[in-house]
């Protein structure tokens, strides 16, 4: 069977390894992964940065979705952002004639392959732990922000389909 004639990933059962409360957050993430790689094929290399209508750009999409998860996945960890982590939010949506299509996707498809991971190896017993967010330290728990991370990258999906779909249509 296809990709294209699968189920959505939450109606294909559990992923390996990922404890149950995790689940959603697995499903999400490889349901956003399979999206984007679908909505984006043949998607004209011009097109990668234009802000039709002033929406943020289809690249800015690809890229922050990775860096939010690397951000979230880090707090639900207890640990503050890296420089490197920081310098990458600070070049979020920057244009950078260097990175394509296939490039963005390899980066995304890494980040949330990284994420499932960690997913894999979070302690259920840990889920309602305290976790601070950000400089301001502002508090949530790890299932707060391992949540979030599947809310914010579905947000992001919707927005970068509907973006598409719009330049699409100008062609």
């Amino acid at each position: 069977m296809s990709s294209n004639n699968l189920p959505e990933a939450w109606l294909r059962g559990p992923v390996a390894e990922v404890p149950g409360l995790l689940q959603p957050v697995a499903h999400a993430l490889l349901q956003a992964n399979e999206e984007i790689k679908k909505f984006l094929e043949d998607f004209p290399a011009s097109k990668l940065w234009e802000k039709p209508g002033g929406l943020a750009s289809v690249a800015f999409h690809i890229q922050h979705i990775p860096g939010v998860l690397d951000r979230l996945f880090t707090y639900a960890e207890g640990q503050s952002l890296s420089n490197a982590q920081l310098k990458y939010l600070s070049e979020e949506g920057l244009e950078n004639d260097e990175l394509t299509v296939d490039i963005l996707l390899q980066q995304l498809g890494k980040q949330i392959d990284i994420s499932i991971d960690k997913l894999k190896k979070t302690d259920p017993s840990q889920l309602t732990a305290p976790r601070e967010v950000g400089r301001k330290k502002l508090p949530s728990t790890v299932l707060g922000l391992l949540f979030h991370s599947a809310e914010h990258t579905m947000r992001h999906t919707g927005q970068l389909l509907a973006t598409v779909r719009i330049i699409k249509a100008g062609l």
